[in-house]
């Protein structure tokens, strides 16, 4: 594939230690299993083969985005793009059930009410309290952010809210003045952005 046929790309993370409990993870920063790094080694083969090049790559602020990364890029033999980090990217916030796997919310708050926090798109599940030590302003990384911005849950539609404006002002300003993108991120977020981009409805 030629590269001036593509401008971005958009890659979700490898998988991570708590896929394998099937936890609701969040902000919580977990790293890539074994999986999750042959994921994006493979990843970034393919990539390669298909004659990708990237001028820069765009991530969060979470640990399983950078490790993707990089070993997508040495994979594909290309180590010596920059890394952008930001926090607008990092995955939907799911407030009090981060950390939490499916049987333990389903026993705390029902089956149907748990549904409706993680597949709708209005609804947000029940907030950190702000002094929990979970609430990333807590957290080192976040130091430089406002903290009225940093989340203590979001709804699928608070993700995209606290996603765009990134979009808007970082990634779509560098691809019109023509750089190659690679985006590695997390489901909610990337489906955040497509939902914007593709104008899918809510539904």
């Amino acid at each position: 594939m030629s590269d001036k046929h593509h401008k971005l790309v958009l890659i979700r993370h490898g998988h991570s230690e708590w896929n394998i409990t099937n936890r609701f993870t969040g902000w919580s920063d977990i790293e890539l299993t074994e999986t999750g790094l042959h994921e994006a080694e493979e990843c970034g083969r393919l990539l390669a083969e298909q004659g990708y090049q990237f001028d820069e790559v765009h991530l969060s602020m979470l640990k399983r985005t950078e490790q993707t990364a990089e070993k997508l890029l040495e994979a594909a033999q290309h180590e010596e793009v920059p890394l952008i980090r930001h926090w607008r990217l990092n995955e939907r916030h799911y407030g009090r059930l981060q950390g939490m796997n499916k049987i333990e919310i389903f026993e705390q708050w029902g089956e149907q009410q748990s549904y409706q926090w993680w597949r709708g798109f209005h609804e947000p599940p029940p907030a950190l309290e702000h002094d929990d030590p979970r609430h990333p302003r807590f957290e080192s990384q976040y130091k430089t952010v406002n903290p009225e911005l940093l989340p203590s849950t979001e709804s699928l539609e608070q993700c995209q809210i606290r996603t765009l404006p990134y979009w808007q002002e970082e990634i779509t300003r560098r691809m019109q003045s023509g750089k190659r993108l690679l985006v590695v991120s997390h489901g909610n977020t990337i489906r955040a952005i497509r939902m914007h981009v593709e104008k899918f409805s809510v539904e």
